[in-house]
């Protein structure tokens, strides 16, 4: 029997370098990007950008890659280094007393960093809801910069994949996700478990 994760776990892809996130991009930016490895210039730099570890919950957000302007769904190797970075200056998109000290403080912070943290239900194979949430790193400003220019390793085009799961249902042909280690201080950043 499986236990249930905490109820705000990052559980991702990763390596010992590397964590893997998804996005869903129209064919003329997923295309270039996942024969070149980066992003083209038709990817917009001035908007803030989401990034998703949670495969289903990318499924979710992009109608298994069938909403308009989202067709192919891109897995994105990126360092560690940079997504434990963009952790470190992240904010939760929502204010709680419970992480913040005022709400006056929080929209300050929410102003001046160029990372935002939500949390959203985490989607089983069907996409329905989960007791348990996963993470969203919505990402602008120098965060997209560094994104799209430092921390991207290996971008890969799982469109077909997310069509096989859709059709199948078959939850052995999902990527394994396993709980991503955070230090204490960007757990309580982020509102993190950190097991």
């Amino acid at each position: 029997m499986t236990s249930t994760p905490p109820q705000r776990q990052i559980r991702a892809r990763h390596t010992e370098d590397t964590i893997t996130v998804y996005q869903a991009f129209p064919p003329g930016i997923a295309g270039p990007a996942a024969a070149d490895g980066r992003f083209p210039a038709a990817f917009k730099r001035d908007r803030m950008t989401w990034i998703k570890p949670s495969f289903l919950w990318m499924m979710h957000r992009s109608d298994w890659g069938r909403s308009a302007g989202q067709e192919r769904v891109l897995a994105l190797e990126i360092s560690r280094e940079g997504f434990d970075w963009a952790l470190e200056q992240a904010v939760l998109s929502a204010y709680s007393g419970r992480f913040h000290d005022s709400q006056a403080a929080w929209k300050r912070e929410l102003r001046q960093s160029p990372v935002r943290v939500q949390w959203d239900p985490e989607r089983g194979p069907r996409l329905e809801p989960l007791a348990w949430r996963a993470i969203q790193v919505g990402l602008r400003g120098e965060a997209v910069r560094r994104y799209a220019d430092e921390w991207i390793r290996r971008i890969t085009d799982v469109t077909e994949l997310a069509e096989r799961v859709r059709v199948t249902r078959d939850a052995s042909l999902l990527p394994v996700e396993t709980p991503y280690p955070v230090s204490d201080s960007v757990a309580a950043r982020v509102g993190a478990a950190t097991g």
